[in-house]
C-alpha cells in the first residue's frame, strides 16, 4: 500500500487471525527512536513541562485575583463563576461524541484557558491601558481603548495558543472542524471562568463598600449579564478561531497558503467580534441588548447549526469508508451501519454494559472512537491532507479495532438489527386469491424443472 494515496486501494484483511507483522513493527520501531530521542522529547519532558508551567501560572493569576478581590470575594466569585463550567464542557463534549478527543487535551486547553491565557491577558491588558493613560493623559479614553482594541487582540491571542499548541503537537487528536470548536471552546470556558471570577469577587467587594444588596446589587447585576446571559460569549469568540484551524486540518498538506490564512482569519474574525461586545457599552444605553440580539445570539445559532450539520457529515464519511475494511475482512457487514448512526452507537454500548458489564461496554465505546478514526484517516487520504505515517497510523488503528473485536462485534450487530430501517411490504398487483382473497383460486403454475425438456 502506498504511504499517502490519493485514492487508496481496498486494505488487505486479516490471513491469520491477527493483524498484520507491520503494526507490531511500526510499534517497536516506534519505541526504538524513543529509546534515541533527544532529552526534551521525553515524555516527562513533553508532560512535565507544560504542566509546571501552567501550575507556575495558576499559583500567579491565583495571588492577583485574590489581591484584587480580597479573600471574600475571591470565594464568592469562585462559586458564582463555576456555575456554567459543567454546562459548557458538557456541551462541547456532546458536539464531539462522534470521534470523542482524549480527556488529557481538554484539561490542557481548559488549564491554559484558566491560567496562562488569563495570566497573559491581566499582565498584557494592565500594562497597555497604563501605558496609553500615561501617554495621552486620558484615563477615561485609555479604558475604552483598552477594552475595545487592546483587549480583544491580546485575548484571543492568548486563547488561540492552546489550540495552536494542540494542533501542531497532538495533531492526530485534530482531525476537522468538530476537534478545532471543542478545543477552542474548552479553552475559552477556562478563560472566562478565571475572568469571571474577578469580575464577580470586584463586584461584591463593591457591594460590600457601598451596601447594595439584593437584586439591585452590583454582584447581582453582574451575575446576569455573565453569568445567566452570555456565558457562551468567551467561547463563541474563540469558536471562530477554531473553526479555522479546523478547515487548515482538512486542507491538503500542499496548499500551504490556504493552511496558514484560514486560522489567521478565523483569529481575525474572533478579535473583530470580541471587540464589538466589548464596544456594545459605547453604542448607547441599550448598546448591550442590541448587540446582543442582532449579533450575538444570531451567530451562536448559526455555529451551533454548523457544528451539528459538521457532525452529520463525519457520520456519513463514517458509513462511505468503512465498507472498505468490511470488504477486506477487518469489519463485519453490519458495522459501517452502527458506527455511522450515535443511536446505534448508544444501543451496543447498553447490551456491553447489559451483558458483559461495564468494563466491556468501555471497550466497544473505544472500538467505536478507533473505528471512527480509521475512516477519518481514508476519508484525509482521498483528499491528500494525511501525513506520511498514513499506513502505520493505519495498521495502528486496525490493530485496535482488531484486538477488542469479540466485545465489540455482537454489541454492533444487535445495534445494527435494532437500528435498521423497516423494508415496507410490498402491494401486489393483482388480485389474491384463496383463502385471504376472493373469487376462484387459478390453476397453480407447474414446478420449475431444469431437467425436463
Amino acid at each position: 500500500m502506498a504511504t499517502s494515496p490519493p485514492h487508496p486501494s481496498y486494505p488487505s484483511g486479516p490471513t491469520d487471525g491477527t493483524p498484520s507483522a507491520h503494526s507490531g513493527a511500526a510499534r517497536s520501531g516506534t519505541a526504538g527512536s524513543l529509546r534515541h530521542a533527544h532529552w526534551w522529547q521525553r515524555a516527562w519532558v513533553r508532560y512535565g513541562a507544560p504542566s509546571t508551567l501552567l501550575a507556575i501560572s495558576g499559583l500567579v493569576i491565583l495571588a492577583l485575583v485574590r489581591e484584587e478581590t480580597g479573600t471574600e470575594g475571591f470565594l464568592v466569585g469562585l462559586g458564582l463563576a463555576v456555575l456554567p463550567v459543567p454546562l459548557l464542557i458538557a456541551a462541547f463534549r456532546w458536539l464531539d461524541r462522534v470521534e470523542p478527543g482524549p480527556w488529557r487535551n481538554l484539561l490542557f486547553c481548559f488549564a491554559w484557558g484558566a491560567c496562562a491565557a488569563a495570566l497573559i491577558a491581566i499582565v498584557a491588558n494592565s500594562f497597555a491601558t497604563r501605558w496609553i493613560a500615561t501617554a495621552t493623559a486620558d484615563p477615561s479614553s485609555a479604558d475604552t481603548l483598552g477594552a475595545t482594541v487592546i483587549a480583544p487582540v491580546v485575548e484571543e491571542s492568548a486563547k488561540a495558543a492552546a489550540v495552536l499548541l494542540v494542533f501542531l503537537f497532538r495533531r492526530r487528536d485534530f482531525t476537522g472542524i468538530v476537534d478545532g470548536v471543542v478545543i477552542a471552546g474548552v479553552t475559552a470556558t477556562g478563560f472566562a471562568f478565571t475572568e469571571n471570577i474577578l469580575y464577580l469577587g470586584t463586584a461584591f467587594g463593591t457591594d460590600q463598600l457601598t451596601g447594595g444588596t439584593g437584586i439591585a446589587s452590583v454582584t447581582a447585576a453582574t451575575f446576569f449579564v455573565r453569568i445567566i446571559m452570555s456565558p457562551f460569549a468567551h467561547p463563541l469568540f474563540t469558536v471562530l478561531t477554531g473553526i479555522g484551524f479546523g478547515i487548515s486540518a482538512l486542507s491538503a498538506e500542499h496548499r500551504r497558503l490556504r493552511r496558514v490564512a484560514f486560522p489567521l482569519s478565523g483569529l481575525l474574525l474572533a478579535m473583530g467580534m470580541h471587540a464589538m461586545w466589548n464596544g456594545s457599552s459605547a453604542f448607547g444605553e441599550y448598546g448591550f441588548f442590541a448587540v446582543y440580539a442582532a449579533f450575538m445570539v444570531p451567530i451562536f445559532g448559526l455555529l451551533t447549526w454548523l457544528v451539528i450539520w459538521t457532525r452529520q457529515r463525519e457520520l456519513k464519511t463514517v458509513r462511505a469508508e468503512l465498507p472498505a475494511y468490511a470488504v477486506a475482512g477487518w469489519l463485519t457487514p453490519a458495522e459501517p451501519f452502527a458506527l455511522g448512526s450515535m443511536r446505534a452507537r448508544r444501543i451496543a454500548r447498553q447490551y456491553a454494559r447489559r451483558h458483559a458489564g461495564r468494563a466491556a461496554a468501555r471497550e466497544v465505546a473505544r472500538y467505536e472512537a478507533y473505528a471512527t478514526s480509521l475512516a477519518f484517516l481514508r476519508h484525509r487520504a482521498r483528499q491528500g491532507s494525511t501525513a506520511s505515517d498514513f499506513a502505520v497510523r493505519e495498521r495502528e488503528l486496525l490493530g485496535e479495532l482488531w484486538r477488542r473485536r469479540e466485545v465489540a462485534r455482537p454489541a454492533l450487530d444487535h445495534a445494527a438489527r435494532m437500528t435498521a430501517p423497516p423494508v415496507p411490504a410490498a402491494t401486489l398487483p393483482w388480485p389474491v386469491y384463496g383463502v385471504y382473497g376472493h373469487g376462484h383460486q387459478p390453476a397453480p403454475y407447474p414446478a420449475y424443472n431444469p431437467y425436463r425438456s
